[in-house]
């Protein structure tokens, strides 16, 4: 018997939320049924298990992510489209931190094909044309990119840079600088 109310949507927003409180190691059928205090068994209809839930909680937050990516680079172009998705991306980590640790999760190559990753891709190289980068320049700086702004993220909101006097806002904004600057250098025109 389904229970009224419970949608795969609505667990999913729900094991969405539960990540950004307990951390997206901690979600699983278990917590979500404690959740709406029902038993795990009737979860089942709606979910087939806690991967399902994971891969569903981080489709949902790449999609989340991509939309606010795409709002903050309507007309910009160079530095300053490279610090709005910047900043959108550190934005969002730093308010939904289970949510973009979901978006790490290793996807199998047909759901990671028609997920929202596919957008963050496409706008991490529409910013990269306006550096006018040639392949495989494009490939490394896409990949340089989305290194730097995780490494960067991962241990600001760990706790990182909390035991230095220097601001970490002033350090991000060394880091766009310092990107900017050398994917300039390194433009092909």
């Amino acid at each position: 018997m389904v229970r009224a109310g419970l949608t795969p949507e609505r667990l999913t927003q729900a094991g969405a939320e539960l990540a950004d409180e307990a951390g997206f190691d901690q979600v699983t059928l278990s917590a979500l049924a404690r959740r709406f205090d029902v038993k795990v068994a009737s979860l089942y209809s709606h979910l087939k298990s806690s991967q399902e839930l994971k891969t569903r909680i981080a489709l949902f937050a790449l999609e989340e992510l991509a939309d606010r990516v795409t709002a903050s680079l309507a007309g910009r172009a160079g530095k300053d489209a490279l610090a709005a998705f910047a900043d959108a991306y550190r934005d969002y980590a730093r308010e939904h931190p289970g949510r973009y640790d979901a978006t790490r999760l290793r996807l199998d190559p047909e759901t990671a094909a028609a997920s929202a990753g596919v957008r963050h891709a496409q706008m991490t190289r529409a910013i990269l044309r306006g550096y006018d980068l040639a392949e495989p320049d494009q490939t490394h700086a896409v990949r340089m990119l989305g290194s730097v702004f995780h490494g960067y993220v991962s241990l600001e909101t760990a706790g990182g840079f909390s035991h230095t006097a220097v601001d970490p806002q002033e350090s991000w904004e060394w880091i766009l600088d310092s990107l900017d600057a050398l994917l300039r250098a390194r433009a092909t025109s």
